[in-house]
């Protein structure tokens, strides 16, 4: 039996580069995943992404745009940590949709643990100026980045869904200080 696995796309697509992660969903429109692969544009819907990531899956692939530090359209895999349900205390804020923050949420509303969470990264290039509501509009570098995390998901997707413990094939950031450097720019 394989393993359950949700491939969830996260950003605002009226945000520049920050639409990454809807973009990615939209792409895999045109070259789907298995169809055992749960897959969902969540924009920014942290509360709807909150309970999903309680429905029971090993691992849940979260496709984001992500500033850190690296050439804009480096793909990382980024596996954080989960925030312990212990220390969650009050319940931390049920709208946006800071990945960090989403993870909080489903921890303080599920009584199981959360499954394994892996963030496919893009640096963006663009970004809304502070004091802009929108700035619509996918930069090129991030555009050229979408097919190549459509490839980096089909590479993975297999793996995971064989094994949820196993390292997926894409070189993955110093938050794992054990496995492979910084980013990684595909051919």
């Amino acid at each position: 039996m394989s393993a359950r696995l949700l491939v969830a796309g996260v950003g605002n697509i009226f945000l520049a580069d920050d639409a990454f992660g809807p973009e990615v969903i939209r792409a895999l429109d045109q070259r789907p995943l298995p169809r055992e692969v749960r897959v969902g544009d969540f924009g920014i819907r942290g509360m709807d992404l909150a309970y999903a990531l309680l429905d029971g899956y090993d691992t849940a692939v979260l496709v984001d745009a992500a500033v850190r530090g690296h050439e804009p359209g480096t793909l990382s895999l980024i596996e954080p940590d989960l925030p312990d349900r212990a220390a969650v205390g009050a319940p931390p804020e049920a709208h946006g949709m800071d990945p960090a923050k989403v993870l909080a949420l489903a921890s303080h509303l599920g009584d199981e643990p959360l499954p394994r969470v892996l963030v496919l990264a893009c640096e963006p290039e663009l970004r809304a100026p502070a004091d802009e509501d929108i700035a619509p509009g996918v930069s090129a570098t991030v555009r050229e980045a979408v097919g190549r995390a459509v490839a980096a998901l089909h590479a993975m997707v297999p793996v995971l869904l064989a094994d949820p413990a196993a390292t997926p094939p894409l070189s993955r950031p110093d938050e794992s200080p054990a496995l492979s450097p910084p980013g990684c720019r595909a051919p």
